[in-house]
């Protein structure tokens, strides 16, 4: 029993670093996002001065810290699994093939934004958990913009976004009825669905019109927050509402068709990842010794 309490204790320091380095990456990220909504509250008033220097330096550093994040979260995880190390390995061997699938799935023409790239990270977050769903989202979307030439200001984010869809899916509650718990993951992909769209249209938002009077649509440092936040609600349904319902229902329909072998197999991984090495019993290596055991 107290081996069992004392594995278990293991288990969770070895995890909390990587935890720890997501949780960090998220809220540094949640500001490049919300500053629109942010620099009215702490007195930004020079429109001009800010919309130039909107993402003039910040996708650079969240692409750096994201990608710096992700990796130092995978050799942590080796460094602090040595306790079993036959987990640590196969958890990134897992990790490295997953990311290369999805990621060759973007090569997949898309739906009106619909993309089969989402369901392997809900997936692998609801089985795994948020810190390997984090790195499973953020690390697909790095690789996926160099086979698909997708890299720009715009790639931090998505692997903000899509590290996020992971991450909430580690979340998840997982029922006892297999049916309940894929209708429930399915809900929570078309959920991600709409909230994909609006969490990425917040990059460019500040780009798209100037001045505070210019249009109904328009981001301007001058604005109250209520005043911005309505603004962005009409920009999002202006630009992004019509295609996201097909994000949602591509991700639902996705899950419901695929979703339960799928599970099954990442299951029976998971299942399997707390092998360990064989050890001799002290009694046999000292007969090995003498001769007794070749």
């Amino acid at each position: 029993m107290q081996r069992i309490h004392s594995g278990r204790l293991a288990r969770r320091a070895a995890q909390s670093p990587g935890a720890l380095l997501v949780a960090v990456a998220s809220v540094l990220g949640l500001v490049g996002f919300l500053y629109p909504f942010i620099l009215p509250a702490i007195g930004q008033h020079d429109p001009d001065q800010a919309q130039q220097s909107a993402h003039a330096s910040d996708a650079p550093l969240l692409f750096a810290l994201l990608a710096g994040c992700s990796l130092a979260a995978i050799v942590v995880s080796l460094s602090r699994q040595q306790w079993q190390q036959g987990e640590a390995s196969k958890t990134v061997a897992l990790l490295g093939a997953l990311v290369a699938l999805d990621a060759a799935l973007r090569l997949a023409p898309s739906f009106l934004g619909a993309s089969p790239i989402f369901l392997l990270i809900v997936l692998a977050g609801a089985v795994y958990g948020g810190a390997f769903g984090f790195q499973m989202g953020a690390l697909t979307l790095l690789v996926s913009a160099f086979l698909t030439g997708g890299v720009g200001p715009w790639l931090p984010y998505q692997m903000l976004g899509a590290g996020w869809v992971g991450m909430t899916a580690g979340w998840l509650p997982k029922p006892a009825n297999r049916r309940a718990r894929l209708l429930l993951i399915a809900l929570f992909a078309a959920f991600w669905g709409f909230l994909f769209g609006a969490l990425l249209n917040l990059w460019f938002w500040p780009y798209s019109s100037t001045g505070a009077g210019g249009s109904q649509f328009a981001w301007s440092p001058d604005l109250t927050f209520t005043e911005a936040l309505r603004r962005y609600v009409s920009f999002y349904v202006a630009t992004s509402f019509v295609f996201d319902p097909f994000r949602a229902a591509g991700n639902a329909l996705l899950v419901l068709a695929l979703g339960g072998p799928l599970l099954a197999v990442l299951e029976r991984f998971h299942a399997r990842f707390g092998w360990t090495p064989f050890v001799r019993a002290e009694g046999k290596e000292r007969r090995a010794e003498g001769g007794v055991i070749p």
